[in-house]
């Protein structure tokens, strides 16, 4: 009989260890400055604790994600979830402990996310970032490749991300990234990133054949200001904002495809040999906010060649997600209310044309605190169409979703 399962205290008493020595309090105590009391408070990234010099700072953040959905959750994948018995489930989709901050300086930043529901560390990071033009991170982190899966869980117009999501993201990679933004606040400003992974997914601190995973970003901001990593225009700002950006990844290993829980694959590519699979892709995306508008869109391409039997197998993947306030428009309409909607659509093999998995969702957001508490109703259609089978099934889904943050 096996044991106890104790990770989670575990993780819990490493994390807790790892603040004492970077809390404020402990930092003033060796500087020898017991003399200057250091600010508490709340704000906008939770429960904070800074010395008075503000070289040392520790955040401190609870999120919780409610779910109520029917007749299933997440996106089906085959045709067996189509066809499955429907169900009713109201779930803690999600539960995090964030920690973060700086110490010694405020340049020197640290961030740690936990999952506390499955006992999992998300995130573990150092970033030093004196020069806004060339910054330096380390650890583990999601890599900064496409926006829709870089937007936190706790900050998204839907209730979760498009379909595609699945089969594209780079998800939480380990490894380095050089990171800046040139011409600030010009018509020339852009926004990059630079990485180098280990290429294996959340957990994978060693390289499985010594091809590391390769990134690149590119982000135009053509009116001076970017676009922020946040769903919705909450903003209501009266000057338009637009982001314009392309990456492309590179990478040697047995992983097809990332989530959460690390290295994964795709339908047709099970084989786990170490560097099985080289894998090209890109990624083009638009995002743009104004009065109350928001629009967001990414074209995704991806190759997978399989090393020992040379196939090589191309999919593609886009979605378009529009969200407006009424009351920028219209002052009989509560100002809390936003409405959204995405369409989007993959393609598993381009060879095969007919074969394909769409979406159209519509959604509801009513925002209490900002995202801080905001209540999220969505109604989609969802379509896969699989022409060897020579199979099509379809249905919709509900879902309502209360996402806090203290």
């Amino acid at each position: 009989m096996s044991g106890p399962d104790v990770r989670q205290p575990r993780w819990i008493l490493l994390v807790l260890g790892l603040l004492l020595p970077l809390s404020p309090t402990a930092a003033h105590a060796q500087a020898g400055t017991e003399g200057e009391r250091p600010s508490v408070g709340h704000g906008p990234r939770g429960f904070f604790i800074e010395t008075a010099d503000g070289d040392w700072r520790t955040e401190l953040q609870f999120r919780f994600q409610f779910r109520l959905s029917y007749p299933y959750d997440t996106d089906p994948t085959s045709f067996d979830d189509y066809l499955g018995d429907p169900r009713t489930s109201l779930e803690l989709n999600r539960a995090r402990l964030k920690v973060g901050g700086h110490g010694f300086r405020p340049w020197l930043g640290y961030y740690f996310e936990y999952e506390l529901a499955a006992s999992n560390l998300l995130n573990f990071e150092l970033t030093l970032e004196r020069s806004r033009r060339a910054s330096v991170r380390v650890g583990q982190w999601k890599a900064q490749y496409s926006r829709e899966r870089v937007i936190s869980s706790g900050r998204q117009q839907m209730v979760d991300r498009s379909l595609i999501n699945r089969y594209f993201t780079l998800d939480r990679q380990q490894g380095v990234s050089l990171f800046g933004r040139l011409a600030e606040g010009s018509s020339a400003d852009v926004s990059y990133w630079l990485s180098a992974f280990t290429g294996t997914g959340r957990g994978g601190g060693t390289n499985d054949d010594n091809h590391l995973m390769y990134m690149a970003r590119i982000q135009w901001n053509p009116f001076g200001r970017p676009v922020p990593f946040v769903g919705s225009e909450l903003s209501r700002t009266a000057e338009p904002t637009l982001s314009l950006a392309a990456g492309a990844v590179t990478n040697r290993s047995p992983c097809t495809r990332f989530s959460q829980d690390g290295c994964g694959s795709l339908n047709r590519f099970t084989d786990t040999d170490d560097g099985r699979y080289r894998v090209h892709q890109s990624v083009v995306e638009t995002a743009f906010l104004w009065k109350g508008v928001s629009w967001t869109q990414e074209f995704h391409w991806k190759q997978v060649r399989d090393t020992q039997t040379t196939e090589v197998t191309d999919l593609a993947g886009n979605y378009v997600q529009l969200g407006y306030f009424p009351s920028a428009s219209w002052t009989s309409f509560p100002e809390p209310l936003e409405i959204a909607g995405r369409w989007a659509w993959y393609r598993p093999d381009l060879d095969a044309p007919r074969n394909r998995h769409d979406e159209l969702s519509f959604a509801v957001n009513w925002f209490f605190h900002g995202h801080d508490s905001k209540l999220t109703a969505e109604l989609s259609w969802l379509v896969l169409d699989f022409e060897a089978s020579d199979q099509l099934e379809e249905g919709g889904r509900f879902r309502v979703q209360w996402d806090v943050q203290f």
